[in-house]
């Protein structure tokens, strides 16, 4: 816990992370940067999915509308946060000649994401035959 919250006060104060160990090549940094991109554009679509799933399905009933939405927008505000926490700890592990950080989130993400769209095709199915 208390490595967490020193990663989240990093997430402020970026120029810290430069202070431990070696400059690692820049190459290495970059990709470490475009897989954060990568992690922020999944979350605004996550996001975005979810504000569709609440705007455009107004016949859905409102529990499973609501459901939906707040599945999505959750997902969305994770992975952004972890996003943010994986690029530091990427990042102090390349400075510091450690292995990568393993992670379980995106087993996490691809569980939710997967429980999301069979929540949808039930919801379609069911609105298909009723």
């Amino acid at each position: 816990m208390i490595e967490f919250v020193r990663n989240v006060r990093l997430w402020f104060v970026p120029g810290e992370v430069r202070e431990e160990g070696r400059t690692p090549d820049y190459r290495f940094s970059l990709a470490n940067e475009r897989t954060f991109l990568a992690w922020l554009r999944t979350a605004l679509a996550l996001i975005g999915g979810g504000f569709a799933v609440d705007q455009f399905l107004p016949d859905l009933r409102g529990s499973w509308r609501v459901g939906l939405a707040l599945a999505l927008l959750a997902s969305g505000v994770l992975c952004s946060l972890r996003a943010v926490n994986h690029w530091v700890r990427c990042e102090r592990a390349m400075r510091r000649g450690e292995d990568l950080p393993a992670s379980r989130f995106p087993a996490l993400l691809g569980l939710v994401v997967a429980v999301v769209a069979v929540a949808m095709v039930v919801v379609v199915l069911v609105d298909w035959e009723g």
